[in-house]
């Protein structure tokens, strides 16, 4: 219980930090702290993207996001410095709000691994 806690007051302080920081203070939902976490990695901060490239940031996220759990290991970069992630372990089926729950774990981790959060 206290872990369920502890995950969903770390959760609202990083959408808080988040929001105020990229989106004026409107509350970031899961999809757009996911996207942030791509382009992070992506290391092309200050560009637009395209359509088909936003789906690719956010599947570069998830993999990243899911790394530290098994599911996927960094592979290589492209020639265009995109990272490429091989599957490692196939997910298991999950509900929706199980989805969600790990999805924000995995954020909450990444960010205080990256020391943007405590």
């Amino acid at each position: 219980m206290a872990r369920d806690k502890e995950l969903k007051d770390r959760w609202e302080l990083l959408v808080q930090k988040l929001s105020d920081a990229f989106a004026d203070g409107d509350k970031l939902d899961l999809e757009g702290i996911i996207y942030l976490v791509g382009v992070q990695e992506l290391g092309q901060l200050h560009r637009n993207f395209k359509k088909d490239e936003k789906v690719n940031l956010m599947h570069i996220a998830i993999c990243r996001l899911l790394e530290p759990y098994g599911y996927y290991e960094f592979d290589f970069f492209d020639a265009d410095g995109w990272p490429h992630y091989k599957i490692n372990e196939q997910l298991p089926s999950l509900k929706s709000g199980e989805q969600s729950v790990l999805m924000k774990e995995a954020l909450v981790n990444y960010f205080l691994e990256k020391k943007y959060i405590n």
